[in-house]
């Protein structure tokens, strides 16, 4: 046979194929065709009769809500550099305080623990969790082994979480993330975000084929999905579960909330809470205010409203190689082990969202293979037109009715879903991004193919036992956020700087007493003074020292802070600088912290480090009305016995002594700061009720305890005419 002759029996064995892949390409299409359908009939009808009714909701009525106590899960396998960037955003950006974050480690993941237990100093509501087992394992057991930690929490505060928060380390959470998930906790289980990755530029095809197609998937897909059938697949990121749920998938799972052998555990538990009969939700809520947007999208022709939705965002893989081995684990746990566990059920509305999840095995290869055959047919019609008198290749397609009309059709579908990206893609990126999305189309069916590949393959080696396919792991990226560090300790700091020698570290390491940190301790053996104590402590935490004379700020500036804000977060205000409100604090205080105090005073809100004392004294006199606090009206009785030196080292010790209930409580070791912390959330510090009190109402301390740490702060805290009487009597320093 001649090569004309093979070619043409080769078109005709192509021409009954692709006639197959346009009559599937039809069924898939009309499939789609519904979804938009049902989408946008859904939208006018809201349009025009729901919101009609309704009051208008926004970011305002969020900010009314007390804050419940919620918990962030993050599992973390060879994050180095990640979480803390992360845990850093997170402070600064949420507007929100109530919350603590636990990050799941591994035990042969040393650098990632190292680099935990960095951020955990600097952040109290940040803990980690070791895992049992040595990693890479799945993110379901690292889940799982971070649920175990927070209810151990729950048991040392006797708090318990209302919400439960998957997200990944490399996330950039929303402002007013929590702030909406505190509002709908009250009636929903399973609370999912939108994701949307952050864009490279239009021209990054790689990357950019994930914004698109989250862009649709939950701009429109998710929205149908939990409308028509009321079952949402968590996105693993975003996700936040009621206390309800997570005790229940413990109860259920023998104490394992998430599949262990799951690579996609999060599709997984929306299916068993749907079971279960919980109420699950994909929620769009966009923010007026572009101050809790601020990595949204900068494009001007991006929607004013769907470009300020509250979500997630993220990085995604920007090569061919890790986009493909991402997607292939998605396809692993979605489609493969999805069908081995989630068999078809008697609910045709919930068969037919099974049905497009996993039609994607199918899909993908007739899109790429669909995609050869156009190519093949636009090189058949190019040859026709080059060459007259040559063969007419194309007769074979062109003289077949069926065909024809099938191409027509398909195209106009192809049409309408090229414009239905193109709507939701500039929805959040703008025109620019919606332009390119098209082609970008041929490049994700090609990573879309070989990630199907890749994913029946994996199976296959395991013996088509799709869950024993290990955990496979994406790179992560984060955006720069800060480059601070953590800094010295305290001692290194002051032998650096000459302040002590290596010998008086030593002595002071030696003679520290239980109760007490080691600064307190040099201070009392006179190694150093407060002010140098307080100027380490702020070059430490990278901010300014400042001396203060708590009892001389003027009346104006005490009611600039309320009495509760002072004592809850132990800051006591000095001066207002160019409409900035500067307090003093006598240890550092982190972003969470200092973000909730301007949110709370509606002001630029800055810190400086002040001798020991200082704030302790500034509080009790000026908040808690006690007279007592302030020593010179003592010690003028005293002004013929005592020479200004004398009278500075008996002021000196009288602030370096002060220490207040909670802080004496911390040093000897009676309870964790980061509990202390969240216990905090929970008392009123202008009550009548006293700290102590508080907690053993709560049984997180017995009376026992608080009597003990009573008489430890009557003996740090001696009287001034005490310590006029030592420095009379003896003549020396006390």
């Amino acid at each position: 046979m001649t090569f004309i002759e093979l070619f043409t029996d080769y078109l005709y064995v192509l021409r009954y194929i692709a006639l197959g892949l346009m009559v599937i390409m039809l069924i898939f299409a009309i499939d789609d065709l519904f979804i938009d359908i049902y989408y946008w009939t859904r939208r006018l009808w809201r349009a025009l009769v729901v919101y009609r009714k309704r009051e208008p909701f926004n970011e305002q009525a969020l900010l009314k809500l007390k804050e419940k106590p919620l918990a962030i899960m993050i599992p973390a396998w060879q994050e180095v550099g990640v979480v803390g960037k992360m845990a850093e955003l997170a402070a600064s950006e949420l507007d929100y305080e109530n919350y603590q974050i636990f990050v799941g480690s591994y035990p042969n993941d040393t650098a990632t623990q190292a680099d935990v237990d960095a951020v955990c100093q600097r952040f109290p509501n940040v803990h980690k969790v070791v895992c049992a087992r040595p990693g890479p394992t799945s993110k379901a057991d690292c889940l799982n082994n971070v649920i175990a930690s927070i209810l151990s929490f729950e048991d040392r505060t006797r708090v318990k979480f209302a919400g439960f928060i998957m997200h990944d380390a490399e996330d950039v959470v929303s402002a007013m993330e929590l702030r909406l998930f505190n509002h709908l906790l009250e009636r929903k289980d399973l609370i999912q975000l939108p994701v949307y990755p952050f864009s490279k530029g239009p021209w990054h095809f790689t990357a950019g084929h994930y914004l698109d197609e989250f862009s649709e998937m939950h701009g429109k897909d998710m929205v149908v999905r939990e409308s028509l059938v009321g079952q949402v697949p968590s996105a693993g990121v975003g996700t936040c579960f009621s206390r309800r749920a997570i005790l229940k998938l413990t109860e259920e799972g023998d104490g394992l909330p998430f599949d262990v052998q799951s690579l996609t555990e999060d599709y997984d538990i929306g299916f068993r809470m749907k079971q279960w009969g919980m109420e699950e939700i994909f929620v769009h809520f966009s923010v007026s205010d572009d101050k809790y947007a601020p990595f949204a999208e900068s494009s001007r022709s991006r929607s004013e409203a769907g470009g300020n939705v509250v979500c997630v965002r993220e990085y995604f893989p920007e090569t061919l190689t890790t986009s493909v081995r991402q997607k292939s684990r998605w396809i692993v746990g979605i489609v493969f082990q999805g069908m081995q566990i989630h068999k078809w059920s008697s609910n045709w509305k919930l068969n037919y969202f099974l049905w497009r999840d996993r039609k994607g095995v199918i899909a993908h290869f007739v899109s790429f293979f669909a995609t050869i055959i156009a190519i093949h047919v636009i090189g058949l019609m190019i040859y026709d037109a080059l060459d007259k008198d040559g063969y007419r290749f194309m007769s074979l397609f062109k003289d077949d009715y069926l065909s024809i009309l099938l191409v027509q059709v398909n195209f106009v579908f192809f049409l309408n879903r090229i414009f239905q990206r193109m709507i939701f893609v500039r929805r959040y990126y703008g025109i620019v991004q919606a332009l390119v999305s098209p082609l970008r189309l041929l490049w994700g069916n090609l990573i879309n193919f070989l990630a199907n590949l890749r994913a029946i393959k994996q199976v296959i080696e395991q013996g088509g036992n799709p869950k024993r396919v290990a955990w496979d792991k994406t790179e992560h990226v984060y955006p720069t956020v800060s480059d601070r560090s953590l800094g010295l300790s305290v001692g290194r700091i002051l032998t650096a700087n000459g302040i002590i020698s290596e010998a008086q570290l030593q002595q002071a390491l030696e003679q520290r007493a239980a109760d007490e940190k080691l600064g307190q301790t040099l201070l009392r053996l006179e190694h150093i003074s407060s002010d140098q104590l307080g100027q380490t402590l702020a070059e430490q935490a990278s901010v300014d020292f400042e001396h203060v004379d708590p009892f001389s700020v003027s009346d104006d500036i005490i009611q600039l802070v309320p009495a509760r804000v002072a004592l809850r977060y132990r800051v006591f205000p000095i001066r207002l600088d160019n409409g900035r409100l500067i307090v003093a604090s006598e240890n550092r205080q982190s972003p969470v912290a200092i973000a909730s105090l301007e949110r709370q005073l509606e002001q630029q809100v800055s810190y400086v480090i002040c001798q020991a004392g200082a704030v302790t004294l500034g509080l009790r006199f000026h908040y808690q009305q006690i007279a007592e606090a302030d020593p010179r009206p003592v010690l003028d009785k005293y002004a013929g016995q005592l020479s200004a030196e004398q009278r500075q080292r008996v002021l000196d010790k009288y602030y370096n002594q002060q220490i207040q209930f909670g802080d004496a409580l911390q040093q000897v070791g009676l309870i964790e700061t980061p509990i202390f912390n969240q216990l905090m959330f929970e008392f009123d510090p202008t009550g009548e009720q006293k700290l102590g009190d508080f907690m053993v109402e709560r049984y997180v301390i017995t009376p026992e305890v608080v009597e003990e740490v009573l008489t430890l702060q009557r003996q740090r805290q001696r009287s001034i005419e005490h310590l006029v009487e030592d420095v009379t009597a003896q003549g020396v320093s006390v």
